[in-house]
């Protein structure tokens, strides 16, 4: 399944920081959209500002157009402030990406262990997002630093504790 575009992808003015207020905040709600629904179909979870620049995100071969260094810069920090988006170091070249906050992966993961009746269960975090059970579901292939946020949600709300084991680090669910 390929990538759908937006239709303002294929509109130059697009990859120009619109000096109107109004048209700005439209603008960057739309590459906001366009961001998360990128990394999650291409599932990614870290962004170098520099590599992402160069990537079909926010260049357009086609009308040769491409989002500057500080316009990503301004379109991340909106990601931020919607908590989407996580700095990795103070001079904000990488991040996390977030286009699914840790209690919506929690509560997919809930909803999948419910499903399959094992509550009451032990797993280790590799058989959570790498096991052959998890393997047609949405949260197969999660990231570890995300799926520890999301278990650490689930801890939260009571329905699982984190538990360490010999080999690492596991989840009872409740």
């Amino acid at each position: 399944m390929s990538f759908e575009w937006p239709w303002q992808y294929n509109f130059p003015p697009f990859f120009t920081l619109q000096p109107n207020v109004d048209t700005r905040q439209k603008q960057l709600a739309a590459w906001c959209s366009l961001v998360l629904s990128y990394c999650r179909h291409h599932k990614l979870y870290t962004l170098d500002v520099l590599e992402a620049q160069e990537s079909p995100m926010f260049n357009n071969k086609k009308i040769e157009r491409k989002l500057s260094v500080e316009a990503i810069q301004v379109v991340f920090e909106e990601l931020r402030k919607k908590g989407n988006l996580e700095w990795l170091d103070k001079n904000k070249s990488r991040c996390l990406i977030m286009w699914r906050r840790p209690e919506e992966w929690g509560k997919l993961i809930y909803q999948w262990v419910s499903k399959n009746g094992m509550v009451n269960s032990v797993f280790t975090l590799y058989e959570l997002s790498n096991g052959d059970d998890t393997e047609k579901e949405e949260f197969h292939g999660l990231e570890d630093w995300m799926l520890l946020r999301s278990l650490q949600a689930l801890q939260a709300d009571g329905k699982a504790e984190m538990i360490s084991m010999d080999d690492g680090k596991g989840v009872k669910f409740f």
